[in-house]
């Protein structure tokens, strides 16, 4: 079952809370608040531009008078990665052309644009992963046989 909660998401408000005690109007007051759910679920708040606490923000939103949502942003979900035993394979195959391995996330960075070596292969994603391997083909046209 999918869970029902937002995922990598932003919404912002516009709120606006009337102070009437006893029936006398005492003016309003005015807040943006902006609440995040990261990909975990974990959510974050502002309140006018700045962190708060989530509960502050939620209050806020409660208790407004009038609230107006004047923005929601997704972000797309991370893409998968090939993960440990696809890297493996990679990994093997390079020392069968005779990469040495620590030469190994150099020539992947290279393929990716990246300067710095890469940490890990299996962060690799699909696309990511086909590009390192079109690279290698590129410069090892042996590696479509040795695979």
């Amino acid at each position: 079952m999918k869970d029902s909660k937002p995922r990598n998401i932003t919404r912002t408000w516009e709120t606006v809370t009337e102070h009437r005690p006893h029936g006398e109007y005492w003016g309003d007051t005015l807040h943006t608040v902006t609440l995040t759910a990261d990909q975990h679920g974990t959510l974050t708040a502002q309140l006018d531009g700045q962190p708060a606490p989530v509960a502050d923000a939620v209050r806020v939103l409660h208790y407004a008078t009038r609230t107006e949502l004047v923005s929601e942003y997704r972000t797309p979900e991370p893409a998968p990665t090939i993960g440990k035993p696809r890297a493996a394979r990679l990994h093997r195959l390079m020392g069968r052309l005779g990469l040495p391995s620590a030469q190994h996330y150099a020539l992947a960075a290279a393929a990716l644009g990246e300067w710095a070596p890469l940490p890990s292969l299996a962060t690799l994603t699909e696309q990511e992963a086909r590009t390192v391997w079109a690279h290698l083909c590129r410069l090892y046209p042996q590696a479509r046989t040795a695979a």
